[in-house]
């Protein structure tokens, strides 16, 4: 079933036909979505999903800044939340955020109240995304601290997931398809607040120092090779990192159009102003394929990649 085969739901929120996802990603690419909904509230995104066909797939969009949508847009109504879904509750030594909260907001807030979750602090993007991907840095990970997830189905139900139903990994998780992640709750170890703050701003330094932070890019772009870096499981720590395998074939500051891989960071995936999301992914397939015979050892991307490429002659 299209998009064009049924009147939508009404709404509270926001639905917008044929909106261009581009401006609402880090790296400033991508076509449209079908259909853009912005819901109001949890009981506004229930009623919507519970009318919505069940033929009619479903995106989930953070604050798209793990994200390539590429050029011809993507056949599904994406579901994107916002100020309805970006508290941050606290608890005793649990945390409890909407999806849509940054995990910048987040570290900062737990930090006041003497909790730890400053690995967060670094991490672009929001809670809804951390989850997902199991975010992690400075040897720890979202599955670290995770407690537990609130899901909104397809059928526009509220449903509880605990970590045996994510089953984290390094960089991923599994979710029912289709659902909607609207919470996550996190149990943190305490610490001094103005530890936690002073971590935090060393944190920043870091990565201001080692990472191109002014340059429009969606942060790592491939995944530590698998046997060589943390899974994030005990025991399984390693020292190779993918910018080192790229740094070595020769593809720092690679191009392909108007995308590079960073001077500074060559595992950083940059719009250097022009690019489409072909030039994007082709530089990024270019450096797979180039690390693959220059090491053996195959990349695997920690970008996302969604949607369809412009068709042969729309690109001419």
């Amino acid at each position: 079933m299209t998009l064009t085969n049924f009147e939508l739901p009404e709404v509270r929120g926001r639905l917008t036909e044929g909106r261009s996802l581009s401006e609402l990603t880090w790296l400033r690419v991508g076509g449209p979505a079908d259909v853009l909904f912005q819901p109001a509230d949890l009981a506004d995104l229930q009623a919507f999903l519970r009318a919505l066909p069940a033929e009619v797939e479903v995106f989930p969009m953070g604050v798209g800044s793990n994200l390539i949508v590429r050029d011809g847009g993507i056949r599904a109504v994406v579901v994107r939340l916002g100020r309805g879904f970006n508290q941050i509750e606290i608890e005793g030594d649990t945390v409890t955020a909407g999806a849509a909260a940054l995990d910048a907001h987040v570290a900062r807030k737990a930090a006041d109240a003497g909790l730890d979750l400053t690995f967060l602090r670094t991490i672009p993007g929001s809670i809804g995304g951390a989850v997902r991907m199991n975010a992690g840095c400075y040897g720890s990970y979202t599955a670290d601290v995770f407690q537990s997830a609130a899901v909104v189905t397809r059928e526009g139900e509220v449903q509880e997931l605990k970590a045996e139903d994510l089953q984290f990994a390094y960089r991923q998780t599994k979710f029912p398809e289709g659902a909607v992640l609207v919470s996550a709750t996190f149990k943190a170890p305490e610490g001094a607040p103005e530890a936690l703050h002073a971590r935090m701003e060393e944190q920043l330094r870091k990565r201001d120092e080692t990472q191109p932070v002014k340059d429009r890019s969606a942060g790592s772009t491939f995944r530590n090779p698998a046997g060589y870096s943390s899974t994030g499981q005990a025991g399984d720590v390693h020292d190779l990192k993918a910018w080192k395998v790229i740094d070595d074939a020769g593809l720092r500051g690679a191009r392909l159009g108007g995308a590079q891989m960073s001077e500074k960071h060559p595992n950083f995936l940059i719009n250097t102003g022009d690019a489409t999301a072909a030039d994007l992914e082709g530089l990024g397939e270019k450096v797979r394929e180039t690390v693959r015979k220059a090491s053996g050892i195959t990349l695997q991307w920690e970008i996302m990649r969604v949607g369809d490429p412009l068709p042969e002659a729309a690109q001419d």
